[in-house]
């Protein structure tokens, strides 16, 4: 995968970092990571970067190279960071992978967010700038053709389609901002078997395609299973693990883990697929709404 190996198809995607309560939760879920070999995205890092001087605030971060120091760790920056501070970043972690997010939807309805997006000059140079292979990842609204098709012109190699479906950055935003309602794009943008299709349509037609993985709404092995079909060559899980760890405890989201293990070598023995890889080989049959967009959007 472009540079990249993990053991496992699925692993622990960004979630938090910069507090105290943040510290014990990337403790916990790194801890989780070594014992699974699963591989492990940190939070945002921003705060980390600008307050580089505060130790409590690195080591909520820091926490999660301590706990797994072999395992497969990506870094995690804003498309608008700055090729110093992405290296920064990299460093704190000793990571093996960065991840730039791309969040315009949810920057628009923060009241104080960016407004200006011209992101894509400034994330080649961080491709070029660092030494670690470079992740762009869509934090919950999904991608279109013509975004993978640009990303892919300025050298991005590693694709997250982060499609609606998870953690609805719209509406925790919207929640906080008493100067406009932006209640009515609760639904915007792909949900992500939408923007896989979307992939698919965009690396048909390269001779060498980025690699394209998923997250948004990832909630059971199936889900890792369906992803894969529709051409993710790994998916990322943080809600619905987060959701059991804080609901539940430790223990059970390590049951959860070692579950969802088991049960994907058995889904893919099923599908008669020795790789996941090779489930992007299986016939789809799509119903419904999904139907009607791949019709649509002249996707199938």
């Amino acid at each position: 995968m472009q540079g990249l190996q993990l053991e496992w198809p699925f692993y622990i995607e960004a979630m938090t970092g910069g507090s105290p309560e943040s510290l014990r939760i990337n403790e916990q879920l790194a801890a989780l990571a070594a014992k699974y070999q699963l591989a492990m995205a940190s939070g945002s890092q921003s705060i980390a970067v600008k307050h580089s001087d505060n130790a409590d605030i690195r080591r909520s971060f820091t926490v999660i190279r301590e706990q797994n120091p072999d395992g497969i760790v990506f870094a995690n920056v804003g498309a608008h960071t700055g090729v110093g501070r992405a290296r920064m970043a990299v460093e704190m972690l000793q990571a093996n992978v960065l991840e730039v997010h791309v969040n315009a939807a949810q920057e628009i309805v923060m009241p104080e967010g960016d407004r200006g997006f011209y992101w894509l000059e400034n994330i080649a140079s961080i491709v070029q700038g660092v030494d670690v292979p470079v992740i762009v990842k869509e934090v919950g609204f999904g991608m279109s053709r013509r975004d993978i098709e640009r990303l892919s012109e300025a050298g991005v190699r590693l694709i997250n389609v982060g499609g609606r479906g998870g953690t609805n950055f719209v509406l925790i935003e919207n929640a906080r901002n008493e100067d406009l309602d932006f209640s009515e794009l609760e639904t915007w943008g792909q949900s992500t078997p939408e923007a896989l299709l979307e992939a698919q349509a965009a690396t048909q037609k390269m001779t060498n395609p980025p690699a394209i993985l998923a997250t948004g709404g990832v909630r059971s092995p199936l889900d890792v299973i369906k992803a894969g079909m529709l051409g993710a060559c790994a998916v990322g899980v943080a809600g619905y693990f987060l959701n059991v760890l804080l609901s539940q405890g430790s223990n059970a989201l390590d049951e959860t883990v070692d579950c969802w293990q088991r049960t994907l070598v058995r889904m893919m023995t099923l599908l008669g697929c020795k790789s996941f890889s090779e489930l992007s080989q299986c016939d789809v049959v799509l119903t419904g709404n999904l139907l009607e967009y791949a019709k649509q959007r002249h996707l199938r």
